[in-house]
């Protein structure tokens, strides 16, 4: 800071010591110290000099601090001179006031603590520089008004001049202006047509997205209401004793459609879901050997019917994932279902699992030896309703949707998918990459799944309750091979009559039934003193979150989507044997 930079700050005090210790605090800023010893002295050297802020003692002889606060500020120069009030004692609030009123603009209390005192002078001392700072901009700008007035006046003249021959251009330009203004308004008339026809269009659309998502649940339902006898009625005939092989094979056949046309149904569902962000996953800590094990259960027949060779390679050590098990397994079982039909009988299918290490990922591939894919589909095999081949000669069935489904599942997982092909007729490989479970929040292995256990031979009272007949009978069928007393009823209102009179240990009900509907007739049940402990179970087409959550609200202890897999129903009926009511779904 230069010396013309600096300001002055006066300091008064009838104490030499206290003024000593003034300016050794307040060397630190680099500004004009002025020395005081009392009132008369500070009024003096005020009159010489202007000054930043003034340090002023409260208690000093003959004229104390705050009589030479009063005479400072009487004087019209100093009005505005920010005083610092200095005082040994704890003063009153009316001391306090009076000396505000005076002029102060803070106090502080002896001992000085050096750093709030030097932070409130060089406060006040940086609002002094920034007051000269305005003065002398106020200055100059008095100065370039007045040469501003000055070529006021010069241009004035001038721009009478350029105005009148501006206003006759300006009314050639209106002329124009106001033809290209009805040009304007016509357009912005076409295109508030054109947006409002864009909105309808667009309403439309979703009118009619909405009654596709509709109509895709209604399919799935009606799909499925044909599909739960189908598929009772084969494990049935799969419980029994079938001497003659080609009836045999005919169930066989049937099974294997059976899972099929389940999975396209499921597929159709998926893609709804997925257009809407409906998917949920419940994700956990999992072994992916789970995945890969469940994965070539589902997708087995397939692979067998075409007598195709597979080969599995995976560490030996456990890899963990946090994922959903269902839908990872979908992933995997969809790859392994598109290997399988994309290559010719007796083919080659490979399912390789490694770890990228310094990724910290796990790589899942699946390759075959079948069709093979172009390169001018290889970038689009992962977008709705697309198939690599639709040709008569080589399609091999399905929506299109499955690819589609794996690439939004694996998203979901924080995961990627690819797919890799050196042309028609040298096969294909997809690799799936998702991210490893860190080791210290991997869950501990969990215990092997035991066999199913057969059914116990205590028999139990079961109430089947669907407007289906055959669904009924079949489901019925299977219940009593396993050892169980089993009714049935045919709408909801011979449901409760059946159950009330029957008294079941297990109710299974359908929900889309004539005179009461499911849900009626297990809020009902739930009502009933006996049926506290009855497992009460949804058997039904629609598979919708919503859905789902209506069925727990009513009172409803599981929700199975139909064709049912008998084995998960048992386990739920060994489950409510062996723990009660609350451990089941």
């Amino acid at each position: 800071m230069t010396a013309r930079d600096r300001v002055n700050i006066l300091l008064v005090d009838d104490q030499p010591a206290r003024l000593l210790s003034y300016e050794a605090i307040l060397a630190p800023l680099e500004q004009n110290l002025v020395r005081a010893s009392s009132g008369v002295e500070a009024l003096q050297k005020l009159l010489r000099e202007e000054f930043a802020v003034i340090l002023l003692d409260v208690s000093m002889p003959e004229m104390d601090g705050f009589e030479t606060a009063a005479m400072i500020h009487q004087h019209p120069r100093f009005e505005r001179t920010p005083i610092i009030f200095v005082t040994g004692h704890n003063i009153t609030d009316l001391d306090a006031l009076r000396g505000y009123e005076l002029g102060a603009v803070d106090y502080v209390y002896v001992p000085i603590v050096p750093e709030i005192l030097r932070g409130k002078v060089s406060v006040l001392v940086e609002l002094h520089l920034k007051r000269q700072e305005l003065v002398r901009a106020n200055r100059e700008l008095e100065q370039a008004n007045a040469q501003l007035a000055l070529a006021n006046t010069t241009l004035q003249a001038e721009k009478t001049r350029e105005l009148e021959q501006l206003n006759a251009v300006l009314e050639r330009a209106n002329a124009g202006l106001a033809e290209a203004n009805r040009t304007l308004a016509a357009e912005v008339a076409e295109r508030l047509r054109a947006e409002e026809a864009l909105r309808h269009t667009h309403e439309q659309l979703r009118e009619a997205d909405r009654q596709k998502d509709e109509f895709l649940a209604m399919l799935a339902h009606e799909l499925r209401n044909p599909l739960a006898p189908i598929h009772s009625a084969v494990e049935l005939m799969g419980v029994k004793e079938i001497e003659d092989p080609e009836i045999r094979w005919c169930r066989d056949v049937i099974e294997r459609q059976t899972e099929q046309l389940h999975r396209l149904v499921d597929d159709l569902l998926d893609v709804s879901r997925i257009t809407q962000g409906k998917i949920k996953l419940q994700s956990a800590p999992l072994e992916v050997a789970a995945v890969i094990s469940r994965a070539l259960e589902t997708t087995r027949p397939l692979i067998d019917a075409r007598r195709h060779q597979i080969a599995v390679s995976a560490p030996d050590d456990p890899i963990w994932i946090e994922g959903d098990r269902t839908r990872l397994t979908q992933v995997v079982g969809n790859l392994l279902n598109n290997a399988a039909k994309y290559t010719p009988e007796g083919g080659q299918i490979r399912l390789t699992v490694e770890l990228a290490g310094p990724d910290a990922l796990v790589l899942i591939r699946v390759a075959d030896s079948g069709t093979g894919i172009s390169g001018e589909m290889l970038p689009k095999v992962f977008e709705l309703f697309t198939q690599v081949d639709r040709t008569v000669h080589q399609a091999q069935g399905g929506l299109g949707i499955g690819l589609a489904l794996v690439r939004r599942l694996v998203e979901l997982h924080g995961g990627s998918v690819a797919a890799h092909s050196e042309g028609p007729g040298k096969g294909s490989e997809f690799t799936v990459k998702l991210p490893l479970l860190r080791r210290e929040t991997a869950a501990e292995p969990a215990p092997a799944t035991q066999a199913a256990q057969a059914p116990s031979p205590t028999a139990r009272k079961v109430l089947v309750v669907d407007d289906n007949v055959d669904a009924a009978l079949s489901l019925a069928g299977l219940l009593k091979v396993s050892g169980n007393i089993v009714e049935t009823a045919y709408d909801g209102l011979q449901g409760i009559d059946a159950a009330d009179r029957f008294r079941p240990e297990v109710i299974f009900l359908d929900l889309g039934m004539p005179k009461l509907d499911g849900f009626g007739a297990a809020s009902w049940i739930r009502s009933q003193p006996w049926a506290e402990d009855v497992l009460l179970i949804a058997v039904t087409g629609w598979g919708q979150e919503d859905v789902r959550t209506r069925t727990q609200q009513s009172g409803f202890d599981a929700h199975l989507v139909k064709p049912v897999n008998f084995a998960k129903l048992s386990r739920l009926m060994d489950q409510h044997r062996s723990a009660g009511r609350k451990s089941v779904g």
